[in-house]
């Protein structure tokens, strides 16, 4: 076994997590997983650069993160950069930041690889009907990706909870016109990407990151977020209907007041929450499952 970390940081939000990992890939044990709300890709789809507000966020994060992996003792890090990173024209500051705090130098991932990443942390350990579609939607872009024990299809495009907010619902809450907007602009992304891969052909769908569990959470009515009890369970088109219709007709406020709800994304879940169900409702299926591994495990399980 060794000690290993790894980190995506995407749009909207940068996680860690440190694991003992098997040589022989078998598995890994969980030592901390953390997650903290930086919106690296604030105002990106607009300017085309990272800000110097997300910059300064996503800097405090990573020198807690560092300051834990070094009292761990951590044989191998990789960090893995995604949407936000690839847009941005300043990327490099961005680097030179992270090897700075780090002392590695962050993967700027094709959105090809972080599908892959996502898919490999996403099936280990599900049993469900193959093949499978899996999708994570994040800040900036959604991955969709097809495959049974491995990978044969993926694609990346541009739609996430934060570029479709900042894009469409400007309003709040959003108006009924700002949500058809955003709705084409989803649909249309999502019909390219299902036929690309192709995800109509898939026998079970599992959806990933923060919208999809939060929604997730929302649909199962806890009490307040238990990723134990999200992981793996199915949920239906009809709640997931719901729970968005209800999203998009709450203030921002009336949102983070949601015992399940992060504060951090209370402002993007209703895009996250219309991709999700634009997602079911073309691919065809009447039942999602929620998974709380993703492209973080995957990253942990490349370094074993």
């Amino acid at each position: 076994m060794k000690r290993v970390a790894g980190i995506d940081c995407g749009t909207n939000s940068i996680r860690l997590l440190i694991a003992d990992v098997a040589s022989s890939g078998g598995g890994f044990t969980e030592v901390s997983r953390r997650m903290e709300i930086v919106r690296l890709g604030e105002g990106v789809d607009r300017t085309g650069r990272l800000s110097e507000g997300a910059l300064s966020r996503t800097r405090k994060a990573l020198l807690g993160y560092a300051a834990e992996i070094a009292e761990l003792g951590i044989s191998r890090v990789r960090m893995c950069a995604t949407s936000a990173s690839r847009d941005a024209s300043n990327a490099q500051e961005f680097r030179d930041m992270v090897r700075g705090v780090l002392g590695v130098d962050p993967e700027v991932i094709s959105g090809d690889e972080e599908a892959r990443l996502s898919f490999a942390g996403a099936v280990a350990g599900l049993t469900a009907e193959q093949p499978y579609l899996v999708f994570d939607i994040g800040g900036g872009s959604t991955e969709f990706v097809t495959g049974a024990a491995a990978v044969d299809h993926a694609i990346s495009m541009d739609i996430g909870c934060v570029r479709m907010t900042e894009r469409h619902l400007h309003s709040d809450p959003p108006t009924a016109a700002e949500i058809h907007n955003a709705e084409r602009d989803i649909t249309a992304a999502v019909d390219i990407a299902l036929t690309a891969v192709p995800g109509r052909e898939a026998r079970t769908i599992v959806g990933l990151a923060g919208s999809v569990t939060t929604v997730t959470a929302l649909a199962m009515g806890l009490p307040a977020y238990d990723a134990d009890a999200i992981h793996h369970s199915p949920v239906s088109l009809d709640d997931v209907s719901r729970v968005t219709a209800d999203l998009l007709a709450m203030t921002v406020e009336q949102r983070r007041a949601l015992p399940v709800m992060h504060p951090g994304r209370a402002d993007v879940i209703g895009a996250g929450a219309l991709i999700l169900r634009i997602v079911m409702e073309r691919s065809g299926h009447s039942t999602v499952i929620a998974s709380e591994h993703d492209i973080l495990d995957g990253i942990c399980y490349s370094l074993a």
